[in-house]
């Protein structure tokens, strides 16, 4: 039986009524507002419910929330629609290659320079930090809210408040913490809010989604047809057509919609309390063993991620040993360069991510394989040192 802990990637399996929507949609929706037919109708009914839906369980309005493929697509979208030539913008160092490599390549073609703020085991002096680095012409900060790799959660309502403070555009990377924390867009403070679909929300791979206040308006990456003011050249001057082009996801709009049904009956508290428990559980179970290094400290709070190295054993090498045990852990970077330079871990480390379907005794099965891993290594190692000796 293969079981997965790679869910901070995407959430697998996923809930039934989710494939449901998903099969009901291959069968009964077409393309949301292009023609006023029956079939057109009802998918751009369902696309709005689904919009909708997702508006409110984040506390932003439905007009202003707006379907992409995946966070990426949303982050790229937010840091190029808004930022503008001789900006400067601030990210942490913790950030995944889907907020650093937009504004290096921004950086690169000279059209804004960028700071990186240290984030700190202490949430005062992460926040002190971050402001810093503010200059007259900062325009946006850009950061997660919870690190991929540790899972370590960013004093993001602070940060949100210190932006609103200097006038400047807050963008929330929600990847690893929508549908694992209460997010609110209003309460929250956060300006944009950016996040996957296919990850804490349950839905499909394609799926992502950008919710914003209009505090700062987004220029469009794209244009094309939106089924709105087709006779203008231009594109619209409102949400979500604005942002939105060519045919939406409406497979993946139908499964947001049964996803986000799926945690308001779990809720985003059972989901957390249930995923931390077992990361807690993972923690203790292999505390007792030098050669696993956890990469967590005390005091700090952290969604249900955990990464972890085995001394003796490339995270690579390690993860592929427990895939050939029946257990789904990524290595490696996970695409969070800046991450790893901060822990000192070149080669990355190996990646443990519950989902609500995980269960305890996969969790004590997992660390009793790695207990059991760690001794082949050791008596590998032993055996090195002997045929070394009776060779000298």
């Amino acid at each position: 039986m293969i079981v997965n802990f790679d869910n901070a990637a995407t959430t697998y399996p996923k809930p039934p009524e989710v494939r449901k929507a998903v099969a009901e949609a291959v069968a009964k929706f077409g393309n949301a507002g292009r023609g006023g037919h029956v079939i057109a109708q009802r998918t751009s009914e369902m696309v709005y419910q689904a919009r909708e839906h997702v508006a409110d369980f984040f506390d932003a309005k439905v007009e202003n929330t707006i379907f992409t493929l995946n966070c990426t697509h949303a982050l790229n979208m937010a840091i190029q629609g808004i930022v503008t030539d001789g900006d400067h913008v601030i990210i942490s160092d913790l950030e995944h290659n889907s907020v650093y490599r937009p504004v290096a390549a921004l950086a690169k073609q000279k059209k804004v320079t960028y700071s990186i703020a240290q984030v700190s085991s202490d949430d005062g002096e992460t926040v002190r930090n971050f402001h810093a680095l503010i200059r007259p012409n900062t325009r946006a900060v850009i950061c997660t809210i919870a690190s991929n790799v540790t899972g370590q959660i960013l004093p993001y309502r602070e940060i949100a408040q210190l932006c609103r403070m200097h006038g400047i555009c807050f963008i929330a990377d929600g990847a690893q913490a929508c549908g694992i924390l209460p997010l609110s867009l209003e309460r929250d403070g956060m300006h944009i809010l950016c996040t996957a679909g296919h990850k804490g929300l349950y839905g499909i791979t394609g799926t992502g989604v950008l919710m914003t206040d209009c505090a700062f308006p987004i220029r469009p990456l794209m244009q094309g047809g939106t089924g709105s003011a087709s006779r203008s050249p231009e594109q619209p001057k409102f949400l979500p057509d604005r942002l939105e082009c060519g045919t939406l996801n409406v497979i993946g709009a139908a499964s947001l919609d049964a996803g986000i049904g799926f945690l308001r009956r779990r809720t985003v508290a059972g989901v957390f309390a249930h995923e931390a428990h077992l990361c807690e559980e993972l923690c203790r179970l292999l505390a007792d063993i030098p050669e696993i290094r956890i990469y967590r400290e005390p005091g700090v709070s952290y969604v249900p991620i955990v990464s972890f190295t085995v001394d003796g054993a490339a995270p690579e090498t390690a993860a592929q040993w427990l895939s050939e045990q029946g257990f789904c852990l990524r290595a490696g970077l996970h695409c969070a360069p800046l991450a790893h330079e901060k822990l000192g871990t070149p080669d990355g480390t190996v990646r443990f991510a519950p989902s609500v379907f995980s269960r305890e005794n996969d969790v004590q099965r997992l660390a009793a394989v790695l207990k059991n891993y760690v001794n082949i290594l050791k008596n590998q190692e032993n055996l090195l040192k002997k045929s070394c000796s009776v060779l000298q």
